[in-house]
């Protein structure tokens, strides 16, 4: 079983920085990517960004030169450094790790942390 546990989420202004990070603990061997998501209220889950395993990151539109997704592999961690920041980036703000059942499985699953909330007033 694998647990993600965030941290960093608050209120902060128009063009303010924050800080979100995950901690994974559990079976985290086989991880084929970890990511954030963020859900607005009426509003559908969309990607913010993502890291796959061989390192290689993609961002929303709406992320890109804005957002940095990392992950420190010695600390299980994962961070979304958001600078910049826009009311329309309000929302909760959830962590997500996709892992391989076995090394050489195409099987896998994903692992949702209990989310963040991030408010950015105007």
């Amino acid at each position: 079983q694998v647990q993600l546990v965030e941290s960093g989420g608050g209120l902060v202004q128009a063009g303010g920085s924050l800080r979100l990070s995950c901690a994974a603990s559990g079976s985290t061997f086989n991880i084929n990517s970890m990511a954030w998501y963020r859900q607005a209220p009426g509003k559908q889950r969309e990607l913010v960004a993502r890291i796959s395993s061989d390192g290689s990151t993609n961002y929303a539109d709406s992320a890109k030169g804005r957002f940095t997704i990392s992950r420190d592999n010695a600390k299980n961690t994962v961070q979304l450094q958001m600078n910049s920041l826009k009311p329309e980036d309000t929302a909760v703000y959830y962590c997500n790790t996709n892992i391989r059942a076995r090394p050489t499985s195409y099987i896998s699953r994903d692992y949702w942390g209990q989310g963040t909330q991030v408010t950015v007033s105007s």
